[in-house]
């Protein structure tokens, strides 16, 4: 009886063997399949940062530029990165009217490079959206699609009506803070970036951020938590009426960084039915050698770079130094891969599910990592999500599916509200 249990366990063995070897994917066939599905997706990155200099020669999107130029059309078709919100990004700076001031005409030149290119330079080719239904007819009709983010909240000043011009100037997501304190809300880092929390200016969202959360409803604009401390964040998704984002972030539960949401926060934002678009950024995927830290500290310091927003105001000879001497310093201490940022997207489904992550680059500020390091490479994301196990119905939601429901639900609900109705009629 032993010997027959054991030819009978052996046979079952080798079938299960020879089943294998029949329907073993090999890594051609996992290359086709997941190919074939990024074909299909329409694949969203929700952070694309821009300099001042957008739409000029310095940085034409047509042509690619310095390595430090990480977006441009050519290399979106390559990739298959088929829509990019770009960012109208304004550094902190003191508040109060002359701050206010300035950033607002900083941030309105960015508005403006933003028509130039989707609507003078290149309307054959790209097309700024401002609706969900606008992304897919766009990219139905084969062009790519441009859409616009604010990130931080700075260059309203206290004027809320400013948000109107926003919405009419093409925003569809608000980012309250950025790094350091503003009017509207508690940041999650100090202007010295410190990875330590900072002492709070407000304990939160502010009176005035709370009605930016209201007006940002009303309109069809999108409330981002990026970048918002904690409570600033559970502020922001418990006031919001609709749908929140955090359109660029990574997750404790994975690496823990004041730039990452926190268990607490994800499950806040799974109840209000937004979406977490996890970030292709080094710094906020693991822990990064603190040699590196130090020699890139060292290297902000010697070319006068604050924030990643000075890097347009080097000069060609002096970005071309930056980039030497930056590439040596990566030698040694390698960026975080796609597998990390892969792990991120694994926690957060796991925790809040399939339905509420989404994915972002950061291009052009600070983000890429290896294997995703401009948008030539998009298609490398999609090929580690096939890997691990994600159906086409679920990597579609993650490329974008999720994304633009929450903005379909975001633009709904302004639609009931009276002030947009008040709105449309004037």
């Amino acid at each position: 009886m032993k010997t027959f249990k054991t030819f009978l366990i052996a046979t079952a063995a080798v079938i299960a063997l020879s089943s294998a070897s029949v329907w073993a994917e090999t890594d051609a066939e996992l290359i086709a399949r997941a190919r074939a599905i990024h074909d299909r997706v329409i694949a969203v990155d929700t952070h694309v940062d821009i300099p001042a200099n957008y739409g000029t020669d310095a940085y034409d999107p047509m042509k690619p530029g310095p390595r430090g130029q990480q977006v441009h059309l050519p290399t979106q078709v390559e990739g298959g990165l088929d829509a990019t919100f770009l960012i109208v990004f304004v550094g902190q700076g003191e508040l109060g009217v002359q701050g206010y001031s300035k950033a607002l005409s900083d941030a309105m030149i960015k508005f403006s490079a933003i028509h130039k290119v989707t609507e003078k330079m290149y309307p054959d080719k790209w097309e700024l959206a401002t609706t969900a239904n606008d992304v897919r007819r766009v990219t139905a009709a084969g062009k790519k699609v441009a859409l616009i983010g604010i990130e931080n909240g700075y260059p309203m000043g206290e004027e809320i009506d400013l948000l109107d011009v926003f919405y009419d100037y093409g925003a569809r997501y608000f980012g309250h803070t950025h790094i350091g304190h503003n009017q509207l809300g508690d940041s999650s880092m100090s202007l010295t970036r410190e990875l330590t929390e900072p002492k709070p200016l407000h304990g939160g969202l502010s009176a005035l951020g709370k009605q930016a959360v209201k007006r940002c409803n009303e309109l069809g604009i999108m409330n981002d938590v990026s970048h918002a401390g904690k409570q600033t964040s559970l502020d922001i998704i418990a006031n919001s009426k609709a749908p929140v984002i955090a359109s660029h972030s990574g997750v404790n539960g994975v690496f823990k960084h004041p730039r990452n949401l926190s268990d607490e926060e994800l499950l806040a934002i799974k109840k209000n039915n937004g979406v977490v678009q996890m970030v292709a950024f080094d710094t906020y995927l693991r822990a990064v050698p603190k040699g590196k830290t130090d020699a890139m500290a060292s290297l902000w310091v010697e070319f006068g770079i604050k924030d990643f927003g000075d890097m347009g105001k080097l000069t060609p000879e002096q970005i071309t130094s930056y980039r030497a001497k930056s590439d040596a310093i990566e030698l040694q201490f390698p960026k975080a891969g796609i597998k990390d940022l892969a792990d991120h997207i694994d926690y957060t489904v796991k925790l809040i599910g399939i339905g509420h992550v989404g994915i972002a680059s950061d291009f052009n500020g600070g983000g890429g990592i290896l294997g995703w390091s401009g948008a030539g490479e998009t298609f490398n994301v999609t090929l580690e999500l096939a890997k691990r196990g994600y159906t086409e119905q679920q990597i579609e939601k993650i490329w974008g599916g999720n994304l633009l429901r929450v903005l379909a639900d975001v633009e709904k609900y302004a639609a009931k509200t009276k002030y947009n109705q008040k709105r449309g009629k004037a």
